[in-house]
């Protein structure tokens, strides 16, 4: 078992005391000597400190004070830099670092010197300075010798270096994202995080194993529904699934509350005259409603043709919807294939109840492929992981964006690597549980991966302006579009503060080489050894050229980790847990044709006990809260004053919105939390 640094006691009065955190990493203590160097902002330097080690047993975020005698006649002043060494001694020799903190005594004194990096017990000298937040071409510590100044560049120059080795790409998925070759080790889950997802999940299993025994398939809907009071819960959808008004409620605060769109004409494909609406639009022609922007439409034309899993067909809808005189939406029409054609009926509310019912099951089946292929896994989980690739492989962590960003990157890489190892695989839960399969999931990644656009599908107020869905007066009751935009906001002046004090000048953008280095890499094409994305801000050959663009960047990428994760991933249970009203899965094609149904044909529809079973644990375990919640960081990486500052002004104003969202939800028709500050968490870690 390695061992932290303790404390060394002196025969000399001490003058200093230094504090050294270890971090929460496996293996993250040390056996081998510690030598530290002061430099105070005067130019003194203490000798070389010795810090002894004792032997302990529990090291892991293990906190040592010292109290050191610094051999400065004249006493040290405000310590701006430390240079420490560590030299192979025991068992266990390199060592991961959270920070230092050192006082001088006679001053009161404090400076932190945040590390957050393993160190080799190799002999070398390691330089931190205050803070520890520095652009590259311009190293605060102007005091060192020249050769101490080339050192602390060649470090970290040489820290970039490894990180590029352990930080390679991979397209996993033919065709689809850059993401990690192999997880390296630091970006595992912790050991308490590991154990105790393990544990949730077991929990739920015990309780629906009982469950399963008596027979393979649900009797009916009253079979179907007396599962969940006695299991996991009932979720919410099950006393509204028939209605047409929950069907319209789905689009606008569901758990993919992206596709729908304002609709002034109607694409030359569907099906759909004044005589398919009669008596559905008040008052209004098909021309008067469309004319007055009463009209809004969901087309899943990604989806058409896609290859799924047991060459299955799945429907390629379009929805249309209309704003009624009290502004609700309302589902008017359904076509389940983008072709017209006799054997692709359009389905209205006017249809005998169970057939209307059952289109509108086929449509919510297909969404459901498109919210989790691309809002959920594609463009939250796998998109990001290549800009935390991209991160480390080109931001050192000294650097201030690098610190602004780190803390929404907890876990991302670890819960991909198991998502798609358990859940997106040969056999698995997408598999067994989602008509498109692992097959389809795939293809349609792909496919999504060539529209999607980071200046569009990146911020959401462009993106719902892009959908005609922005302005208020047009679609008033649109909960997911009123938080997205105060919480985006409120990131997004986070980020401002932040950045801006950074890149004051014009010259400190253009000469960042890490910055530019890692937009270059954002944008170049994934076959040629980068992230692929297409429309980050900045200049093709110059890069970044406005520090707007930078705020922007970091904006869309803090965002979508947070909010965007969050509203497609929270209320899985919520929609998918009681199959009919968001099913993941339905055991027949999309009919060619109308017809009379009945409860036992919607039941063949539905898949057998032991999938229900399966997507009940598995949206379940999806919705549970992992981290802490937005601004609430794990680990601090922001310790100069503007970031200290600006995270506390981040944490008041997310307070704020908090009680906004609260206030909102009073006069909603039905509660939409899912991007309630108190609700999102920093990362994407589920």
């Amino acid at each position: 078992m390695k061992s932290p640094i303790a404390l060394r006691k002196n025969s000399v009065p001490h003058d200093v005391i230094i504090e050294v955190v270890t971090g929460d990493k496996l293996g993250a203590g040390t056996d081998s000597k510690l030598f530290v160097v002061l430099h105070d902002v005067d130019g003194r330097t203490s000798q070389e400190l010795r810090l002894n080690n004792r032997l302990t047993t529990n090291c892991r975020g293990q906190s040592c004070r010292f109290q050191v005698c610094s051999g400065v006649e004249q006493g040290l002043g405000l310590v701006h830099m430390i240079q420490f060494r560590l030299q192979k001694f025991g068992l266990g020799h390199d060592w991961f670092v959270d920070r230092f903190a050192v006082t001088v005594v006679s001053s009161g004194a404090s400076s932190v010197f945040p590390v957050h990096r393993w160190i080799k017990a190799n002999g070398n000298a390691y330089f931190i300075g205050r803070y520890d937040i520095n652009l590259p071409h311009l190293p605060h510590l102007e005091n060192l010798p020249e050769h101490q100044l080339r050192a602390q560049q060649s470090q970290r120059m040489g820290e970039l270096g490894r990180k590029r080795e352990n930080y390679k790409y991979k397209c996993h998925i033919p065709g689809g994202p850059a993401q990690v070759e192999t997880l390296p080790a630091d970006e595992r889950f912790s050991e308490s995080y590991y154990w105790d997802f393990t544990k949730r999940k077991s929990k739920l299993l015990t309780t629906t194993i009982f469950t399963e025994w008596t027979q393979t398939s649900w009797n009916s809907l009253d079979d179907l529904k007396s599962v969940y009071s006695k299991s996991l819960g009932e979720p919410y959808p099950m006393r509204r699934w028939k209605e047409d008004r929950w069907f319209g409620l789905q689009r606008v605060q569901g758990v993919n509350p992206v596709i729908i769109q304002l609709c002034t004409s109607l694409p030359e494909n569907l099906d759909v005259t004044d005589a398919t609406l009669e008596g559905l639009l008040d008052d209004l022609t098909l021309e008067e409603a469309l004319e007055k922007k009463k009209m809004f439409i969901c087309n899943l034309d990604i989806l058409d043709g896609l290859d799924c899993k047991d060459d299955k067909e799945l429907a390629a809808p379009i929805a249309l919807f209309y704003l009624d005189k009290d502004d609700k939406l309302n589902p008017v029409a359904i076509q389940l294939r983008q072709q017209k054609g006799e054997d692709n009926p359009v389905y209205t509310p006017n249809d005998s109840p169970n057939t209307w019912l059952v289109a509108k099951m086929f449509y919510n089946n297909a969404e459901a492929q498109h919210h989790q292929a691309l809002t959920h896994l594609g463009f939250t989980h796998l998109l990001m992981e290549g800009v935390v690739v991209c991160t480390h492989r080109n931001l050192s962590p000294s650097h201030p964006l690098f610190k602004l960003l780190a803390p929404h990157f907890l876990f991302l890489l670890a819960i991909n690597e198991r998502g798609l190892r358990k859940l997106v695989s040969p056999g698995g839960w997408v598999d067994r549980s989602m008509t498109q399969g692992v097959k389809g999931i795939f293809n349609l990644i792909k496919r999504g991966l060539e529209q999607w656009r980071f200046d569009i599908h990146g911020k959401p107020e462009t993106f719902l302006r892009h959908n005609g869905t922005l302005d208020p007066e047009v679609l008033p009751y649109y909960p997911y579009r009123d938080d997205a935009l105060l919480l985006h906001n409120e990131i997004e002046k986070y980020v401002t503060q932040v950045v801006q004090h950074h890149y004051d000048t014009p010259e400190k953008l253009a000469e960042d080489w890490e910055l530019q280095w890692w937009r270059e890499e954002l944008v170049k094409q994934r076959q040629l050894g980068g992230v692929g994305l297409e429309g980050v801000p900045g200049d093709p050959v110059k890069g970044f050229c406005k520090v707007e663009e930078v705020i922007e960047t970091v904006t869309v990428i803090i965002s979508t980790c947070s909010l965007g994760h969050s509203a497609a991933n929270f209320q899985q249970y919520e929609q998918y847990a009681f199959v009919p009203n968001y099913p993941g899965i339905l055991m027949e094609d999309p009919p060619k044709t109308k017809r009379e149904y009945d409860e036992k044909d919607i039941m063949k529809l539905l898949p057998n006990k032991r999938t229900t079973l399966d997507i009940m644990v598995i949206t379940n375990l999806l919705s549970s809260k992992g981290t802490k919640s937005l601004g609430d960081f794990e680990m601090q990486y922001l310790y100069d004053p503007v970031g200290v500052r600006a995270a506390e002004e981040f944490r008041k104003n997310l307070k704020k919105a908090s009680c906004i969202v609260n206030i909102r939800n009073l006069d909603r028709e039905l509660e939409f939390d899912w991007l309630n500050p108190a609700i999102v968490p920093n990362s994407i870690s589920v």
